[in-house]
This record gives C-alpha cells, sequence and structure tokens, in this order.
C-alpha cells in the first residue's frame, strides 16, 4: 500500500536523508515522525475514504501533506495549483473534497473557485481550529473504484477533464517496475521539478520514499536553481518534460554534470535534435513513454540504450502488455493500468482490460518501442496520412527553429491542409518558403506544411502541453 512506502523506509533506514526542501533537511525517522502526526490530525477531522484536495507545488509542506493523506486512509486529489478559477470549480463540483488544503500562493484560486481552504500548516499543529471548522462531509461525491488511493484530475491529451482511480495495487506495481529498469536506490538523489498534480510528480515523490532516495524540493521549476544544484553535485537524478530539458541544457552549455545519473524525461514527444543535443553534452538522458492512466509510466529507455538508439523509449515495463493495432494505436494491459475514470461515463478499460491510448507507435526489431504520434492530431490531406511529429521534428533541425507545432486546417480541395505554427529563435526569422524547402528535402510533398504562422512562443494548458485548438484558431485570427 502507498501509505507503507515511507514507514518501510523510515525503519530500514531511520537516519538516512528524505527531505530536502531548501529550508532543512529531514532523515526519514524525522519525516515519518511529522507525516504521522499530520496523518492523525487529518483523521480527526475526515472520514476514511472521504477525498481531499491538495493544491500546491511540490514544496516540502505539499510533500508531508500528500504522505499524511495516504496514511490516513483518506483519498488524494492533486490539483494543479495553475488551473484557472473556472477549470478548478468545476473539477471541486464533481470532487466534492472533505477537505481543500491549500499552499499560500494557491489559497485565492482555490476561494475564488468556491473552496474553503485550509493552509498546509493545519497539519504541523498551526490552525488545527481552522482545520476542523472547514472540513465537511460532502454528500453526492463520485463513486470511485474499490481501493482507490489516489485521484489524479487530468485533461487529458485528447479528450475532457476526468479523474482517474489510482489504487494501492497500481501505485505499487509502478514503482517497483520503474525502479527496476532504472536501477534506482538509497543513494540517489531526485530533484522533485513536476508537480504533485502530474502523476510524473506524484509518483517520483512516492519512488523516491519506497527505494529510500533523497527528494530534494525547490517548488516551481527554475531552470537557474536546478543548474546550480547540478553544478554543486546536489542531485543524481531528476525528471523533466521536453521544455525543461532544453531550457537547462541552454542554460548549461557544454559544462559537464558529473554528479547527474539519469535525467528521465517524459510528457511529451522529445525532438530528435533535443535528444543529440543531451547526448552530445554526455547528458544521462532516460526516455519514457507514458500516461496517468497507466500510473506514469509504460515504457522507458535506459541512458545506455539512449546513447545507442536516440528516441526510442525502450521496452514496456515488467508486467506492462503492449500491443499495436492495424492502425498502429498503442494498447495495453496490466497491474499499472488505472482501475477507472471519476466524472465521467467512458469506460477506463475495453474487452479483455486493453486500454485504447490513443497513441501512435511502431516497434522495431528488438521490440523497442517508437511513439509516432497521436491518433487524433493525425492529418488526412488528399487522402494520404500525415503524422504532425513527423513533420515538427524535420522543422526543428532548422538552427533557427526552436519549437513547432503541426496541426490540421479543414480544405474544401484537400480535405484538410497541413499548417505549422513556428517559434524562432531570436534575430530574423527564415521565410515560410526557407521551411517549406527543407521539409520538402525530407518528407513527401502531401506532408510539407502549406499555411504558416510565426508566434514567439506555443500556446500549452495548465499541464504545460501545447494547446492544437488555440493553434488552429491562430490560423483563423491570423
Amino acid at each position: 500500500m502507498a501509505a507503507d512506502f515511507l514507514a518501510r523506509t523510515a525503519q530500514a533506514q531511520p537516519d538516512a536523508p528524505a527531505l530536502d526542501d531548501g529550508v532543512r533537511d529531514w532523515s526519514y525517522r524525522e519525516l515519518e515522525q511529522r507525516v504521522s502526526a499530520a496523518a492523525y490530525r487529518l483523521q480527526g477531522v475526515v472520514a476514511t475514504g472521504s477525498t481531499v484536495a491538495l493544491i500546491s507545488e511540490t514544496t516540502g509542506s505539499a510533500v508531508v501533506a500528500a504522505h499524511a493523506a495516504l496514511a490516513a486512509g483518506v483519498v488524494l486529489a492533486p490539483l494543479n495549483p495553475r488551473s484557472t478559477r473556472d477549470e478548478l470549480r468545476r473539477t471541486l463540483e464533481v470532487l466534492k473534497p472533505g477537505l481543500v488544503l491549500a499552499a499560500p500562493e494557491t489559497w485565492e484560486l482555490a476561494s475564488s473557485a468556491g473552496a474553503l481552504p485550509v493552509s498546509l500548516t493545519a497539519l504541523d499543529g498551526d490552525g488545527e481550529e481552522a482545520l476542523t471548522r472547514r472540513a465537511r462531509v460532502q454528500a453526492g461525491g463520485p463513486d470511485l473504484p474499490a481501493q482507490t488511493q489516489v485521484l489524479m484530475w487530468t485533461s487529458g491529451t485528447g479528450g475532457s477533464s476526468r479523474g482517474i482511480a489510482l489504487t494501492g495495487t497500481n501505485l505499487q506495481a509502478g514503482i517497483s517496475a520503474s525502479a527496476a529498469r532504472l536501477a534506482l536506490g538509497p543513494t540517489d538523489r531526485w530533484l522533485a521539478t513536476l508537480g504533485l498534480a502530474h502523476v510524473g510528480g506524484l509518483m517520483l515523490m512516492l519512488r523516491a520514499a519506497a527505494t529510500g532516495a533523497l527528494l530534494v524540493t525547490r517548488g516551481r521549476f527554475r531552470p537557474d536553481e536546478a543548474t546550480a544544484l547540478v553544478d554543486a553535485g546536489a542531485l543524481t537524478h531528476a525528471s523533466l518534460v521536453p521544455t525543461m530539458l532544453r531550457q537547462l541544457l541552454s542554460l548549461r552549455a557544454d559544462r559537464p554534470a558529473p554528479s547527474l545519473r539519469c535525467l528521465l524525461v517524459g510528457g511529451a514527444h522529445c525532438p530528435p535534435t533535443l535528444v543529440e543535443r543531451a547526448v552530445s553534452a554526455s547528458i544521462p538522458l532516460a526516455l519514457t513513454y507514458g500516461m496517468t492512466e497507466a500510473t506514469s509510466q509504460v515504457a522507458t529507455a535506459p541512458p545506455a540504450l539512449v546513447r545507442r538508439k536516440a528516441g526510442t523509449v525502450g521496452l514496456p515495463l515488467e508486467g506492462v502488455e503492449v500491443r499495436l493495432d492495424e492502425g498502429g494505436e498503442v494498447m495495453l494491459r496490466g497491474p499499472t493500468v488505472a482501475a477507472g475514470y471519476v466524472g465521467t461515463e467512458f469506460p477506463l478499460q475495453g474487452p479483455g482490460g486493453w486500454l485504447r491510448t490513443g497513441d501512435l507507435a511502431e516497434t522495431d526489431e528488438e521490440g523497442h518501442l517508437w511513439i509516432t504520434g497521436r491518433c487524433s492530431d493525425r492529418i488526412v490531406t488528399g487522402g494520404v496520412n500525415v503524422d504532425p511529429v513527423e513533420v515538427e521534428d524535420v522543422l526543428r533541425c532548422h538552427a533557427r527553429v526552436s519549437d513547432a507545432v503541426v496541426v490540421g486546417l479543414p480544405d474544401d480541395c484537400w480535405g484538410e491542409v497541413v499548417a505549422a505554427a513556428v517559434v524562432c529563435v531570436g534575430g530574423a526569422s527564415p521565410s515560410s518558403g526557407e521551411l517549406e524547402g527543407l521539409t520538402e528535402a525530407h518528407l513527401t510533398k502531401a506532408k510539407v506544411p502549406r499555411r504558416w504562422l510565426f508566434l514567439r512562443e506555443l500556446p500549452r494548458n495548465a499541464n504545460g502541453k501545447v494547446d492544437r485548438d488555440a493553434v488552429c484558431h491562430g490560423f483563423g485570427a491570423a
């Protein structure tokens, strides 16, 4: 069970460093004692099985609150502190949590969304009266699958927002499989770069506790702060999305990072140019493919494999079965597949327990997985299938292109026409003709973008993923 991870490690290595929050260091004994006291306070005001929402970046106090919720036997629902007021209000209306815990910087957001937030410090005994006063039993909350311990709220990569119920079995299977693939252990020092509302951030926290590693928290990711920690030799591991990796490499240039053993990159497609840049700088890069519905990782390529075969996400993790249907869509099943959706009648698992991911992939002769795009993003122009990722990767090869997104726009003649939004690196932007020439040299004619949009930055949603609908609307306004 998730609640046991911290307690078991505290018993096995009580004096080992557990948490560095930038203010002080906590041993596993000290962290477990603090979590136990906070769990006791939660049990006094919230019934077992009730939902406790947590709105915070990944700070020391948020880590304590998350562990305490699991230890108290309540359902932990970490929510994105970067949500809009309306997004958060809709989520809370479905969840009807018994308690909303909020970091100081999210207090106004939570209140404006209709919540009665309680400060994280109340779990330390500062403001217990507010904890008791604001905890409430909510009638009509969602029915949760049996054994649900964590409820992740996600907009997903291809649908409306909904909750995803994770059980203790899901969490344990995900932790064990990831730890085995990456050879994780008690000498690791992880920077918590992702928010707890991101399944990668939550699993990093639990994985660190289960393996006896040190978790380093500094709140919201700052590339300069991360670079300083790397230069000081304070980190061995970090979990990043591609945008973070690009920022880190730009800031570090080619400086060596001898203490690093693994930078785990996922959450979105990592362009080949970015992978090659990291490998050339001797960064030990691991590429992972996953999703919230699979308790984070599905397949992960360790650094040695990435150096040999840049771009693959490797073999599925132990216990995860993967197959591709006739159209190349990834289907999977196994102990990491979530128990079900919440807030929608759409079933998570199909016949035989298979989860349709909506992702497209290919496998090579060694069985390694290569992610090629999303079913929903695929463009059909004149009867030809175009996967945007392939075109985007070519555009990023241009020296003055820092990022790109490719979408399909309605067209009376071709059904859809390929369109590209491009972010350029300072100075003069390349012309559309120059970029057309680049893509024509690498791709078939049908895949060459015919409409262009030059942006200062790509629009992104609260989870940091590119908002393709906003890009399409941008072409309409151009």
